[in-house]
């Protein structure tokens, strides 16, 4: 059994939220890690180009904003490890951390583990994952150039993701569920003003058919019941996410999956924080999550400070 690693503060996921709490933890003087499973980057590393991040007026691909955030991370002398957390346990004032390599000991957690995209939890989907059902359009976009696809969704992920699949694709269908896109303004515009974009609305996909490859599609109109095939050579889907709180489920209050929290992202255990996409929060995005690390390395700061 591997020796347990004695810190101040853990810090678990190393998407936007994690990466700014480990920089302010290390300019705290806490004696902190950050644990992250795989590379940095999270959900924004696979973002095409995000418009909305202050100081970037041409827009900044995910993968250079959160490559130039890790960098800055290392710079400060953040410690990074990659692991995969498991479970967590009180043992006194502290918290016990298990993962899939070392053990470690904690006054204080911060919980930056994110949301996974959503399934649609159709027949076909998880046997056509990889083989033309895809959760991340610029991760694969590119192997369906000058092919016909569709995405699932109607929000700002889902269009903007569309917006970039019609520059590769001959053909992209966007299929919502409602008679109205949840988009902003701006980006339903941009698909009425893209000629290869077409809308199917009022329609939910009931069924992923194919063999080795995606053939095509079941959908299911929900205001006149009919059900038709839309035959095509990949699909996206955008549907939300889910967060990956599966090893805290019972140790905090969730609503929906997501943690509980305070505005100081102090959650119903004390010395545990959460921040970023995996708490109840009326807005995700990528400067909320920045601004959520902050808070909890600060509230974390404090509560290590008075227990030394």
């Amino acid at each position: 059994m591997s020796e347990v690693q004695e810190r101040e503060v853990v810090i678990i996921g190393g998407g936007a939220a994690g990466l700014t709490a480990a920089m302010y933890a290390v300019r705290y003087g806490l004696n902190s890690v950050l644990l992250t499973e795989g590379a940095p980057g999270g959900q924004t590393a696979t973002a095409a180009t995000i418009e909305n991040y202050p100081g970037f007026p041409d827009g900044v691909s995910g993968a250079e904003l959160m490559a130039r955030l890790t960098q800055q991370a290392e710079n400060t002398g953040v410690e990074m490890e990659s692991v995969r957390a498991n479970a967590m346990e009180r043992d006194g004032e502290r918290w016990q951390l298990l993962t899939d390599g070392p053990s470690y000991s904690a006054a204080a957690v911060i919980l930056c583990v994110g949301a996974s995209p959503r399934r649609l939890k159709v027949p076909g989907e998880e046997e056509l994952f990889g083989h033309g059902v895809s959760y991340c359009a610029t991760c694969d976009g590119f192997f369906y150039r000058d092919r016909t696809i569709a995405i699932v969704g109607g929000g700002n992920t889902a269009i903007e993701e569309a917006l970039y699949l019609a520059d590769i694709a001959e053909k992209v269908y966007v299929i919502h569920r409602r008679d109205e896109l949840r988009a902003d303004a701006v980006l339903a515009q941009r698909v009425e003003d893209t000629d290869n974009l077409e809308v199917i609305w009022d329609s939910v996909v009931t069924q992923v058919n194919g063999d080795d490859l995606i053939e095509s599609v079941t959908l299911h109109n929900q205001k006149t019941g009919e059900d038709s095939t839309l035959k095509l050579e990949g699909l996206f889907v955008s549907i939300g996410f889910e967060p990956n709180t599966e090893f805290v489920a019972d140790l905090l209050e969730l609503e929906d999956g997501f943690i509980v929290t305070d505005q100081r992202m102090a959650t119903s255990q004390p010395g545990i924080f959460a921040a970023g996409d995996v708490r109840v929060t009326p807005l995700r995005q990528i400067t909320t999550a920045v601004g959520d690390g902050a808070i909890a390395a600060d509230s974390a700061h404090k509560y290590v400070s008075e227990r030394r």
